[in-house]
């Protein structure tokens, strides 16, 4: 490795932001001979699942009481991630008549934030081509619609009767 990129994220979270776009949009832009070095207070497991969705490893290691370093690195493999299959065409799969349009229900109701956002995109990185998903959530997930234009999708909420939101997610 030539070049490591640092996320120190420890400040956000002692301030109450969340620091997911930040840590996602480092390794989005990671470059072959990168790597991201992110320093939280807690190991960020719910965030491995989906580098590993978007085509990364890593290595994480406790280096002191409340302190860790995770290591994010591009699978040599890996396709960048919005780049489709060779011969695939977006809507492809819908369109062809051969897959059924499968919607995914996620429930992100009682989670603190952050929690609701990574559920809401782990469950993204594994959904099928043609897939959707509708989200319940007990706030507007207003941190979630950048992540989606990003990875390419767009969603529609709306407010339900016992106060709570209904997010429909889809493919542009």
């Amino acid at each position: 490795m030539n070049k490591t990129v640092t996320v120190d994220v420890r400040e956000d979270i002692r301030h109450g932001r969340e620091p997911f776009s930040k840590i996602m949009n480092a390794a989005a832009a990671l470059q072959k001979h990168e790597q991201l070095l992110v320093i939280a207070p807690f190991e960020p497991v719910p965030l491995f699942r989906v580098l590993e969705k978007q085509g990364f490893r890593h290595t994480s290691r406790s280096v002191a009481a409340g302190e860790w370093e995770v290591r994010v690195t591009r699978q040599s493999n890996a396709s960048p991630p919005d780049a489709a299959p060779s011969g695939a065409s977006p809507g492809s799969c819908r369109d062809s008549g051969l897959a059924p349009m499968k919607m995914v229900e996620v429930d992100a109701r009682g989670l603190e934030p952050p929690q609701p956002l990574i559920k809401i995109l782990e469950t993204l990185a594994e959904l099928s081509d043609g897939g959707q998903l509708n989200a319940r959530t007990d706030r507007r997930p207003m941190h979630l619609y950048p992540q989606l234009e990003e990875r390419g999708f767009t969603a529609e909420t709306l407010e339900q009767p016992d106060g709570s939101f209904l997010t429909h997610v889809r493919r542009r």
